[in-house]
């Protein structure tokens, strides 16, 4: 299995330097962190739903295309090297706050305005979700190893307690 690097991370996120996009899932946690803390085998994208096409076309000419879609909660992009992207559209409000569709109709996933922050990876400053947020998203399901270690990292990032 192909591992992203922060190398890898940071080439992506230039390419969608014109978009309002944001890491969350591992790197987004990493990037709270301000360095890489495990191996991380996709990386997690939130992007304005008007902003899809453009997107995919940055992302196309780094070699990346569609090879699962679960639209329209979210899809899987993947490049010759087997890099995997999930992307996550987001319909945003005029208040900054937004909201992505789930699985289940009429129960949208909320991220309010306050959550879309910055963090670094490799010494950059990329757009990243809140702990807070982060947190909320391990939350409702029997979390795997990974999720246990990124679970601790926020507890950590939120002074020791949960939200």
């Amino acid at each position: 299995m192909w591992h992203v690097t922060g190398e890898d991370v940071l080439e992506i996120l230039a390419a969608l330097r014109d978009f309002d996009v944001h890491t969350g899932g591992g790197w987004g946690v990493d990037a709270l962190v301000g360095e890489q803390t495990r191996p991380h085998g996709d990386l997690d994208l939130m992007h304005r739903e008007e902003q899809e096409p453009q997107v995919l076309e940055a992302l196309a000419a780094l070699g990346f295309a569609e090879t699962l879609s679960w639209r329209p909660v979210r899809f899987v992009l993947t490049d010759p090297r087997g890099r995997e992207i999930d992307l996550h559209p987001l319909r945003f409000a005029r208040d900054g706050s937004a909201e992505q569709s789930s699985l289940t109709p009429g129960e949208p996933f909320h991220y309010p305005a306050s959550c879309f922050v910055t963090g670094t990876i490799l010494g950059t400053t990329v757009r990243c979700l809140s702990a807070e947020q982060q947190w909320h998203f391990h939350q409702g399901y029997q979390p795997r190893e990974r999720d246990l270690h990124d679970l601790a990292l926020l507890r950590e990032k939120l002074g020791g307690h949960a939200v």
